[in-house]
């Protein structure tokens, strides 16, 4: 099977100025990708040599449609790593449903669902239909209903969860027009980004993982999928996880 970084010539990233987006431009270009593109609301401060930036912003649809229009076909990677868990007032996930704010989970479910859906309504027709292809989208193992044991953060789980279930959809549509094309959801462990760090504190030793080393292991998981794992949540050792 063709790898990520050989086999790519255009590739896009979403969120290229947060820790994963960054490590996946950065790692994308060391492997060799032809073109990639680093979409986010402003310039990244220290964007790669060879990494091309495209201005985007969840908030504003025209600017995601205005970036496919500057990105052009054919697009063979597309990868949605932004997101939030705590809003920039401070709110973190709820402990408990009496805590549930509606604008609040609103903000949470615009940024983590709706976001990497218009992405995908205006990159997906953008992938080849003649070869492999990939889309993908950070999820997260606690937007699983099957695997939820312990509850809380509710709208967290629940815009991922959301997510999850528009990945299978796309990867479903998708499939009847690019039957090479491999669109999946991605839980790339808790890495050491702003997302994680007012959680960071009682972590086990060892679990907690460097942005740079999370991009590799996100491509390598990429590396090993073909179109019958499409529609699929896999984690960042290539574990399949249950919806």
């Amino acid at each position: 099977m063709e790898r990520v970084g050989q086999g790519i010539d255009r590739a896009i990233i979403f969120g290229a100025s947060g820790g994963i987006g960054a490590g996946l431009v950065a790692e994308l270009i060391a492997r060799g990708a032809g073109t990639v593109f680093a979409a986010s609301r402003s310039r990244p401060e220290n964007l790669p040599d060879g990494a091309q930036w495209v201005r985007f912003d969840l908030d504003d649809e025209e600017t995601i449609a205005a970036a496919a229009e500057t990105v052009g076909a054919p697009v063979d990677c597309a990868i949605a790593a932004s997101g939030l868990l705590t809003l920039p007032d401070g709110t973190g996930p709820e402990r408990s449903y009496k805590q549930i704010d509606a604008d609040a989970m609103a903000r949470v479910f615009h940024l983590n669902t709706i976001g990497p859906a218009l992405v995908a309504k205006h990159f997906l027709p953008l992938l080849p239909r003649d070869r492999r292809s990939l889309f993908a989208a950070l999820s997260a193992r606690v937007g699983s209903i099957g695997d939820n044991r312990i509850g809380g953060w509710h709208s967290y789980r629940a815009s991922k969860a959301a997510l999850n279930m528009l990945i299978r959809n796309f990867a479903i549509e998708l499939g009847r027009t690019h039957k090479h094309a491999v669109c999946v959801a991605l839980h790339p462990g808790t890495v050491d980004t702003a997302l994680s760090e007012p959680f960071q504190a009682n972590l086990p030793e060892g679990q907690l993982t460097a942005p740079a080393q999370a991009a590799r292991n996100l491509l390598d998981v990429l590396d090993g999928l073909g179109s019958e794992d499409s529609g699929q949540l896999f984690d960042w050792a290539g574990k399949r996880v249950e919806f």
